[in-house]
C-alpha cells in the first residue's frame, strides 16, 4: 500500500505513541524510509514532545517580555492599517 505525505502527517502522533495497527505502522515506516520531508516532520514532532516534557525552566533575557509586547503591538498596528 502506498501512502501520501498528507496521510502520514495524520498518523505521526499515533506513530510516536505506538498506537497504530501493525499494518498502518509498517506502511508509515516504509514511507518514512524514503521521504525526507515526512522524516523531518517526525523528528521535529518528537523534539517538540521531548522539549515540552522537560521540566526545566529557562530564564528569559532581561527585558524580553517588554520587547516582545512592543513588537506584537507594532505588528498589530501594521496589520490593522493594511
Amino acid at each position: 500500500m502506498v501512502i501520501e505525505c498528507k496521510h502520514v502527517w495524520d498518523y505521526i502522533s499515533d506513530y510516536l505513541d505506538g498506537t497504530l495497527s501493525a499494518e498502518e505502522r509498517e506502511t508509515v515506516q516504509r514511507h518514512l524510509e524514503h521521504c525526507e520531508l515526512c522524516s523531518a516532520i517526525l523528528d521535529s514532532t518528537r523534539n517538540v514532545i521531548i522539549l515540552t516534557a522537560d521540566d526545566r525552566v529557562f530564564e528569559l533575557p532581561a527585558g524580553f517580555s517588554d520587547r516582545l509586547h512592543a513588537r506584537l503591538d507594532e505588528e498589530l498596528l501594521n496589520s490593522n492599517s493594511s
